[in-house]
């Protein structure tokens, strides 16, 4: 193979894997969003023992997801909507964040609308006679807003019933995505109890998927210091129901630039698990159990509830391995210390695209040695060009001597075809990752660059950046040693185009870095072809001297 084919091949490889998501997407109708949600709590007593499982959370019946009165709060971070039915957490709009139609005004995370999307966050207590998400609470208020300069805000329900006080009390906190849910209990009844809590996540299967063109992972994910981070996808979770213990750890949802995760308290043991509860609709969560509350005794459990960006520092900063759930493929490895130099470059210049741009060029920079391998190899087989379009007028059809003849004469000339191979595929794994981080970084997410692009996450919206790119791409196959077989020639012309279509449909910042790595190619080499013709004349005149 030698080195155009090889770059030919790698590039619609990559096209491929930068695509290959799209191509896994299932031919399959989409279903109809039901109108009746399966409860995911039974509300049912523990076992006979006293300890609640995710087993006992069963999926009996049918029933609507029922509205009481709404609580709305508000912080410098989210507008948020809490139902008296359950504590349910039904409504988080990111105060931070625009939707990515700007027009539609912030960023909703969270919604029990169920079309386009259902996405909510529920609690509940197992054991007898204690609330669960179908329970009716009280609210002494039905708005609180988070006063300047306070630190942070409660927001308490109350629920009693057979002398046992239960307060579900949330707690917001200034410049946070963490939201404190806490279970305060008075044991009033005469007898102990032995409560678990529950907490889910409900969140249907077909909204948040991305586009044809761009798709991205929306589903479960959990991490222990076991397991590490584990994606589930939501057909696992219809084929089998995830039952996994631990000491440690978190469960949630990821989709592309957001998460929410429920944590529970440090050292408290856990089961986390998935169910379907009904066609399209599933839930994720984790089951702790309580300390024992003697009659007359009061007890709490608590939990923290992430919901927000993925932004680096806020998910360390929530939990342990909490910034996993930034999605950057296989490549993780090379892809977090790329974002690692951008983010950095970025807090110097308050620009990502011009971040973007510094990279691109430290990256070609730190490659400069291999490229100029691969380069040099191009240019001699450039320099090679005419003698082999000779051989082939010479030879005809008879390609067993031609192949002999291009041999000799790289034996005679000391080229290695092949020598530019390597370098190329290197570079390949880095191009890869720069491309999964851009696509997995929030901060991306509606940052100007200049002029007509103001969101770096979004297509081009004059195609300016992937016509340029095109154009760069044309260039570059005029400084490549020209095709002796006309068949590849004609598709060494038309690859260009056809690649660039691709890049109508990625986001601006990809193509941002796209641009300027050919750019830097192409000037790379022009100037690697100079010198080997520079040398080749000087060749040919000390020859006829």
């Amino acid at each position: 193979m030698d080195t155009r084919r090889l770059i030919l091949f790698v590039i619609f490889s990559f096209s491929i894997m930068m695509l290959w998501d799209s191509w896994q997407q299932k031919n399959k109708p989409i279903a109809p969003a039901q109108q009746e949600i399966q409860t995911p709590v039974s509300g049912a007593a523990a076992n006979s023992a006293g300890v609640a499982t995710a087993n006992n959370i069963t999926t009996e019946g049918s029933f609507k997801l029922e509205r009481g009165q709404r609580i709305q709060v508000s912080t410098d971070l989210f507008q948020a909507e809490i139902d008296t039915v359950g504590g349910d957490l039904r409504h988080l709009t990111l105060n931070k964040h625009l939707a990515a139609d700007v027009k539609q005004g912030n960023f909703v995370l969270m919604d029990d609308a169920e079309k386009p999307m259902l996405y909510v966050a529920q609690t509940g207590l197992l054991g007898a006679s204690l609330p669960n998400h179908k329970s009716l609470f009280t609210s002494s208020a039905t708005s609180y807003i988070l006063a300047d300069g306070a630190a942070s805000q409660e927001v308490r329900l109350s629920w009693v019933n057979n002398g046992i006080a239960v307060d579900k009390v949330y707690t917001f906190h200034r410049g946070s995505y963490v939201i404190d849910v806490n279970y305060q209990i008075n044991n009033g009844s005469a007898a102990a109890i032995a409560p678990s809590a529950y907490y889910q996540i409900v969140h249907d299967s077909l909204s948040n998927q991305g586009t044809k063109m761009r798709p991205t992972f929306t589903g479960g994910a959990y991490f222990t210091e076991v397991d590490k981070f584990k994606k589930v996808k939501f057909a696992d979770m219809e084929k089998e129901n995830l039952s996994k213990t631990s000491k440690d750890g978190w469960i949630g949802v990821i989709q592309q630039y957001f998460a929410s995760a429920w944590i529970p308290n440090t050292g408290a043991s856990r089961e986390f698990y998935t169910k379907k509860l009904s066609d399209n609709v599933f839930a994720v969560g984790v089951v702790t159990p309580a300390s024992s509350i003697a009659a007359g005794a009061k007890g709490e459990v608590s939990a923290k509830l992430f919901a927000g960006p993925q932004t680096n520092t806020d998910l360390a900063a929530a939990a342990p391995g909490l910034e996993y759930a930034v999605d950057y493929g296989w490549l993780t490895v090379l892809a977090k210390p790329l974002f690692w130099v951008l983010s950095k470059i970025h807090a110097l210049v308050h620009n990502w695209g011009v971040a973007i741009i510094l990279v691109t060029i430290l990256i070609k920079a730190a490659f400069y040695p291999l490229s100029a391998t691969s380069y040099r190899s191009m240019a001699q087989m450039r320099e090679m060009a005419p003698r082999l379009q000779a051989m082939k007028e010479k030879f005809g059809e008879d390609k067993q001597k031609m192949q002999q003849a291009m041999m000799e004469l790289y034996k005679t000339e000391k080229i290695n075809p092949m020598s530019g191979c390597l370098p190329i595929l290197v570079q390949v794994p880095v191009f890869i990752s720069f491309y999964w981080m851009l696509l997995g970084t929030v901060e991306l997410r509606h940052a100007p660059f200049f002029g007509w692009i103001q969101d770096l996450s979004a297509i081009d919206p004059w195609y300016v950046l992937p016509i340029l790119m095109g154009a760069t791409m044309i260039i570059q196959t005029y400084l490549n040693p020209p095709p002796t077989d006309p068949i590849q020639a004609k598709v060494m012309k038309i690859m260009p185009i056809v690649f660039s279509a691709f890049f109508f449909f990625f986001p601006a910042g990809l193509v941002l870095y796209w641009l300027v790595n050919n750019v830097l190619s192409i000037a790379q080499q022009w100037y690697v072809n100079k010198t080997i013709h520079a040398a080749a004349l000087a060749k040919k005149g000390n020859a006829k001297k």
